[in-house]
């Protein structure tokens, strides 16, 4: 058996699976609040002990989780939580040496191979290179980014922290939004924007007067209200927000795709996507993504795909589990 996990800012969803002739399969699965724990360990506990009844007896023989953060020494300082998770402190826990850990956009990476046609949604069909670079980016609690490779016998995931790095705006609209939020941050990043909480910093930026009363609750997230008003066309400024979210997650992957080369395709996912899909589907994100003077022609053929299966990353963790076994 293997148990996987994928260990986000908001929360951990954790699994465990029965491998059999290198396909798996999931006997349990268990979503935790991030916030509730002091340290991941203390999850990983608590899986077990909920999962021991589901193992009919049997033994974990690896595990493999996906975290958002870099991967050092076998060793993550999460991005957007007060944890350390160590791959030997993991191996201790759960008795096995076998621990396959990995930033959280390598677990997306990893998953692709495995997924069926109805866990991709094609906004772009493009005409895929073969054995060309991919690119792969993921808005959620942060912005994740990476790079896939080709090594001869299977695609490889480079790990990076490319969200962090500097916003560039792409319209007069978006010079003036990094003006604004200039004024609150020493630096503006990519993540700033492309994730959950950009989406009230660009509803302040729209209409400063426009007030809701999820705003009130210092503890809520206004994402959830402002992207499903917006797609409800109930808020005017919402709908505004949307469309300039889209618009730079969309000039963001673009530039991503460039960076890489990717023409092997484009590969969009984390939680965001998911729920925003029909703004991500009326063009106006691969609009964007093509706005690049010379290059528009090249990433035109580029295909361009979001994942729909947010249970991807506990995928991909699972079969680099399986991996590190040579299974």
């Amino acid at each position: 058996m293997i148990i996987a996990g994928d260990v986000g800012g908001t929360k951990c969803n954790i699994a465990l699976f029965a491998e059999k002739n290198g396909k798996l399969d999931v006997l349990f699965r268990q979503r935790f609040a991030s916030k509730d724990f002091a340290k991941f360990d203390l999850i990983i506990k608590e899986f077990v002990r909920q999962a021991t009844p589901h193992m009919n007896g049997g033994k974990v023989r690896a595990a493999g989780f996906g975290v958002a953060g870099p991967v050092i020494n076998n060793r993550i300082h999460a991005t957007n939580l007060p944890w350390v998770i160590e791959a030997a402190t993991l191996s201790n826990e759960l008795g096995v040496r076998s621990i396959a850990l990995m930033n959280d956009l390598g677990a997306w990476g990893h998953s692709l191979e495995h997924l069926s046609p109805e866990d991709i949604v094609v906004l772009n069909p493009g005409k895929a290179v073969t054995g060309a670079s991919r690119a792969l980016l993921a808005a959620g609690t942060g912005l994740g980014e990476s790079i896939l490779f080709w090594d001869g016998e299977r695609y490889r995931v480079v790990p990076s922290e490319g969200g962090h790095s500097d916003y560039a705006p792409h319209t007069d609209q978006q010079i003036e939004l990094l003006k604004f939020m200039r004024k609150r941050y020493p630096q503006v990043s990519w993540e700033l924007i492309l994730s959950g909480r950009g989406f009230r910093t660009i509803h302040e930026f729209l209409g400063p007067d426009a007030k809701h009363p999820v705003f009130e609750d210092l503890d809520a997230d206004p994402a959830p209200f402002i992207t499903k008003s917006a797609l409800a066309k109930e808020c005017p400024v919402c709908v505004q927000a949307l469309d300039l979210w889209t618009e730079i997650y969309g000039a963001e992957a673009g530039n991503l795709a460039l960076k890489v080369l990717a023409l092997g395709g484009v590969y969009v996912a984390g939680g965001i996507a998911v729920k925003i899909l029909p703004k991500m589907k009326d063009g106006t994100f691969f609009k964007f993504f093509k706005d690049k003077w010379h290059f528009s022609e090249m990433l035109s053929n580029i295909p361009v795909s979001v994942v729909v299966n947010e249970s991807a990353p506990l995928i991909g963790a699972a079969h680099e589990a399986l991996a590190s076994l040579g299974g």
